[in-house]
């Protein structure tokens, strides 16, 4: 099975740890490693470094490269502009099929953390197994909702087959607040991860069928693709794309597909460090403990990550509860643990203020 993982956003909710330049999912801040070097750590033992693709923005190959330097360089399938992740799977598919791709993809992330690795790969393994036994069947890998969480998708489960497989019966992308507690509290709902297995043709047709004006545009790029003049069409088609999901281009309109959609629901210890406190509550001893790297010295803290990398400076706190500090050689910020989802927002004003350079 080829598995393609996705390492080409821009972890703006993350600043100023994560910049345009070096997003996230490059930052070495797990041990020593960096989440795409985790990911590819998962998977590679049992599917082997042959069908491990990573598909990046092209600003990023040198990153991904010098990270993952077992990964075959033609195995780096590299976009030249940012257009969300329909695109991106369409333009790896047909890269894929065109140099020879066929049968099950795995669909996987490199910025997530996952405790609980033997599960992850037992489900790939049987979501392999229901896609070979048939091609039209999408296999969805959730994780069962801890809390209410109105950013994620939502996959709605119906009648149980087995342990931890559900039967499909329906997906919601960022449903409003209200709506999102009601899903939670009736244990029918779970989150999407984002995850999926599918039929490398199979899902080709459904942009056909789903996104008809995204496929064209993918069967010309198609027909260069291995040529010298693959990267010529590429620059001038793939910009022209609408920027969008794949949960809103095809996931959420499929029809027929649907009844033969089946979800898996593993105890994956999954989380997305997507957010300055969602890093804290990944890297955490306990809720109360600090989370600090760099010099850093506290008094009377809790429940704070500071972060200073500034080697010739000490940052020092006293009396706080709940806040992130990280101190960069080029930006700082403060901001309480109620107030991390403004961030995102924070990067957009520093672009509209004219301090783009910082971003």
């Amino acid at each position: 099975m080829h598995v393609l993982i996705f390492a080409g956003g821009a972890g703006t909710r993350l600043w100023p740890l994560s910049r345009k330049n070096t997003p996230k999912q490059f930052e070495k801040v797990f041990n020593g490693k960096s989440t795409l070097q985790l990911t590819v750590d998962r998977v590679a033992p049992t599917f082997s470094f042959e069908n491990i693709y990573i598909s990046t923005n092209e600003k990023y190959v040198s990153i991904v490269k010098e990270q993952i330097p077992e990964i075959p360089t033609h195995n780096i399938i590299a976009e030249p502009a940012k257009r969300d992740v329909a695109p991106a799977l369409g333009y790896n598919l047909m890269h894929l099929k065109k140099t020879g791709g066929k049968g099950p993809v795995a669909i996987i992330f490199s910025d997530h953390l996952m405790k609980n690795v033997t599960e992850f790969i037992k489900a790939l393994k049987t979501g392999e197994k229901l896609v070979r036994r048939n091609p039209k069947r999408i296999v969805f890998i959730g994780n069962k909702a801890r809390y209410v969480e109105p950013n994620l998708g939502w996959i709605q489960v119906g009648k149980k087959l087995k342990k931890d497989m559900y039967e499909y019966k329906g997906w919601i992308y960022r449903p409003p607040l209200e709506e999102c507690k009601k899903m939670f509290a009736s244990r029918k709902w779970i989150w999407n991860l984002g995850y999926w297995v599918l039929d490398l043709d199979f899902t080709i047709s459904l942009y056909h069928k789903y996104a008809p004006q995204m496929y064209q545009k993918l069967k010309k790029i198609e027909e260069l693709i291995g040529t010298n003049k693959e990267y010529r069409i590429l620059k001038k088609i793939y910009p022209t794309m609408q920027s969008i999901s794949l949960d809103n281009a095809i996931i959420e309109k499929l029809k027929s597909e649907a009844k033969e959609a089946i979800v898996l629901t593993p105890d994956l210890g999954w989380s997305d460090p997507g957010t300055l406190y969602a890093l804290k509550e990944a890297l955490q001893d306990s809720p109360q403990a600090n989370v600090s790297r760099g010099e850093v010295l506290s008094l009377d803290s809790q429940d704070c990550l500071i972060f200073n990398y500034e080697s010739n400076k000490i940052v020092t706190t006293v009396g706080l509860s709940g806040y992130i500090l990280v101190n960069m050689n080029d930006a700082l910020i403060v901001v309480k643990k109620e107030d991390v989802p403004k961030v995102k927002k924070l990067v957009e004003l520093l672009e509209k203020k004219g301090f783009a350079k910082y971003i």
